[in-house]
């Protein structure tokens, strides 16, 4: 049985401790939060047996060999610091760092101590992206990929109030859409196209009152010569249902045809001169966003328990943040 522990009990820990508790390998023995009050509300919601409110204090009384950082990124390289210095291993929310050289930092530091490090980067874990991937590697649409197009409306940015109920730190970070939304959709692009080749990026500010971008449009191209499209902004509303089940709408263009993802999840298959059918796959609204959260941890944990690599390890992940710092520099950001 391996045992974790959680630090940190804002929002998005819920989602990780709902899924670690589905893991029968995993033991979750405790949950961390500065606030031991939001700290024992989680832990009593489900059912975790001790809360801390002081990480030393959390490695002092408990045998771990892994623990998860789901706290804000300029934390990150401190908390990895005090889990190195116990040798734990790793499990780290996006995103890394609040900024390339601290994450090469931290990355460095869990590798020098012959450590393991995953970034619980979950978009490339969704169902509807596992399926994709699945078809383009059975050639399903051609053996020549030409195009991916992503287009993400959330409508949870535009009242003056945008991101207080929920998320308030969104309001004052100097970058907000690719530093916190767009890094998931280079990493998206990256594990179906393969490597990026180079990016042109148009950045917005929609909202007057947060500090932040809000709007963007990337254009990526890829080593093997398809091209990829962000087109996102947080401002704009969807057509209905669930903003945040798939994020978006996307369309996959090669020699054979297309692959649609709509935005309940429904995947379609056109290829050249047939009709449009369903793709028929598993996928339900569960946790987040297609259950990825689980999804990413049971990937953590069978990696883990088999030595073998991490698909979205620490090294491989500097490439995504290497991207996300060309499009800021082009952005004059």
């Amino acid at each position: 049985m391996t045992k974790i522990a959680c630090i940190g009990a804002g929002y998005f820990a819920a989602f990780h401790v709902e899924a670690w508790q589905r893991i029968p390998e995993v033991e979750l023995v405790a949950i961390c939060d500065l606030d031991r009050a939001k700290a024992q509300a989680m832990a009593d919601r489900y059912g975790v047996a001790r809360v801390y409110d002081r990480v030393e204090t959390l490695f002092d009384r408990e045998e771990l060999q892994v623990v998860d950082i789901i706290t804000p990124p300029d934390t990150h390289l401190k908390l990895c610091r005090q889990a190195v210095a116990r040798g734990l291993h790793i499990i780290c929310q996006k995103p890394l760092a609040p900024d390339l050289e601290t994450a090469r930092e931290l990355v460095q530091l869990v590798t020098d101590a012959g450590l393991r490090l995953m970034v619980h980067e979950n978009f490339r874990f969704q169902p509807w992206y596992r399926q994709i991937k699945a078809l383009l590697r059975a050639g399903v649409i051609g053996d020549r990929l030409h195009r991916i197009y992503f287009r993400m409306r959330t409508g949870d940015g535009w009242p003056d109030d945008a991101y207080l109920s929920r998320q308030p730190y969104f309001r004052t970070m100097p970058r907000l859409l690719i530093f916190e939304t767009g890094i998931h959709f280079i990493d998206t692009f990256r594990f179906l196209a393969g490597e990026i080749a180079g990016v042109t990026a148009r950045l917005q500010r929609l909202n007057p009152h947060i500090a932040g971008e809000d709007a963007a449009l990337l254009l990526f191209e890829f080593e093997n010569g398809a091209l990829g499209i962000w087109d996102a902004n947080r401002y704009n509303e969807p057509a209905g249902g669930n903003a945040r089940y798939t994020f978006g709408e996307m369309l996959v263009e090669g020699s054979g045809g297309s692959i649609r993802l709509y935005t309940d999840g429904r995947l379609t298959l056109q290829l050249l001169g047939k009709a449009e059918a369903d793709i028929p796959y598993d996928h339900e609204d569960r946790n987040f966003a297609g259950d990825c959260v689980y999804a990413t941890q049971r990937a953590f944990v069978d990696a883990f328990l088999q030595n073998e690599p991490f698909e979205t390890g620490g090294p491989d992940y500097l490439r995504n943040m290497e991207w996300q710092e060309v499009i800021y520099k082009q952005a004059g950001n």
